[in-house]
């Protein structure tokens, strides 16, 4: 992983468009690697970008875009390149054999993310498991400095870079086992904390990393979780009571999705995801000013269905409208109208007329709306309430 205790690291980003993904999605997908690699602390200096009809499967880009972006970074003196996907193995060690420089994908990104931000023992653990399952496919490169030796009479002789090889791969199997047994204990205890929690209606805020679900848990709740304008800056489940008018419910703010979130990651979480999928309600945090807010319901209501969790009654909340942009078409104009031509009111429109689906639109940075979204709150709750405790409706 990268070391920033000294001074930011400095590197370019490659992405690539296939005839599944548009120009303006690729640059919508760098954005969100720049912004990763920002939350890691390192800085960007120069996008690459290449369209192919698929991935190359020794360089992913072209070799005559590798030979570009090697005489950038030779130039700029760079030694770290950061990819927009998972690399194979055989890939990521053909690129840096190709450009001398260190090689990091998006996956090793997020991980290397989600380590800075683990505090508590059980994101740690959560997080070095999926560590470990990257880790081991990719052993080969880091003892490429060692020779293999081989010789003999018919027979072949290992040299110490098997061997070294072959004992890392037997510790990283050992403590991957001892991880996953470590979470397990963790899992029954999380298990018997839910269930000492079931007379309560139990409500989480899902959504994509850094739409703001932490700045909502703290304006419902009245509590301080840690809210910043960086991805995941939330890893470990907080769980508050929350009581509008007399009615009592359990709110949880969990770790935010993201396009191509690990797998490794999604199995190491499961137990911080059981909280959604064990919640009576879920509130879908969405960040209306983003560009791709709609691409990014998608990658969420996916997820969600990946961890059993989509059937679930959703309260599909709009945040950011403070920042909500459009372009307004002249009167004149008669072309059709395209997303970005789209006003706030007609996406208020669009998505209030869907059925069995309830929406609120709010600015948590502004608290605008939020008496609003109480109520909304309160009635989905007292409805679950009802029929859970019919002989409790004197409550409200």
């Amino acid at each position: 992983m990268i070391d920033y205790s000294v001074e930011p690291d400095r590197c370019i980003v490659v992405g690539i468009t296939t005839p599944d993904i548009t120009t303006a999605q690729t640059e919508e997908f760098l954005d969100e690697l720049v912004f990763l690699i920002d939350t890691a602390g390192a800085v960007v200096e120069k996008r690459f970008t290449q369209k192919l009809p698929y991935k190359d499967p020794k360089y992913f880009v072209g070799s005559g875009k590798l030979e570009e972006i090697k005489e950038y970074m030779t130039a700029a003196e760079l030694k770290w390149a950061v990819f927009d996907d998972e690399l194979s193995p055989s890939q990521a060690r053909n690129i840096e054999k190709f450009l001398d420089c260190h090689v990091l994908d998006r996956t090793g990104l997020i991980l290397n993310i989600f380590a800075q931000r683990a505090r508590t023992s059980h994101s740690k653990t959560q997080v070095a498991l999926a560590q470990y399952q990257y880790l081991l496919p990719r052993l080969t490169r880091m003892w490429t400095h060692l020779d293999r030796q081989r010789g003999g009479a018919g027979l072949t002789m290992r040299g110490v870079g098997e061997t070294q090889i072959e004992t890392d791969r037997r510790i990283i199997l050992s403590k991957i086992s001892l991880l996953k047994q470590k979470l397990a204990d963790i899992d029954k205890q999380k298990t018997v904390q839910r269930k000492n929690r079931e007379s309560l209606v139990r409500v989480a805020l899902v959504g994509y990393t850094n739409v703001g679900k932490s700045t909502l848990m703290n304006l419902l709740s009245k509590s301080e979780v840690l809210a910043e304008n960086k991805l995941f800056a939330t890893l470990d489940t907080t769980v508050r009571k929350v009581v509008i008018d007399n009615l009592p419910f359990l709110l949880s703010d969990t770790v935010g999705f993201i396009r191509k979130l690990p797998h490794g990651l999604v199995e190491s979480f499961k137990s911080t995801l059981d909280e959604v999928r064990e919640a009576d309600l879920l509130i879908h945090v969405v960040d209306i000013s983003h560009r791709g807010f709609e691409q990014q319901i998608e990658v969420v209501n996916k997820t969600l269905a990946e961890i059993g969790a989509a059937d679930k009654p959703v309260i599909m909340l709009f945040n950011k409208i403070d920042a909500y942009t459009y372009v307004k078409k002249d009167d004149d104009d008669l072309t059709p109208k395209t997303k970005e031509n789209r006003s706030l009111s007609d996406l208020k429109k669009m998505y209030l007329s869907k059925e069995n689906e309830t929406c609120c639109f709010v600015s948590a940075k502004n608290k605008e709306n939020i008496d609003l979204l109480r109520q909304t709150i309160y009635e989905r709750v007292k409805t679950i309430h009802a029929i859970r405790y019919p002989y409790n409706n004197f409550l409200y």
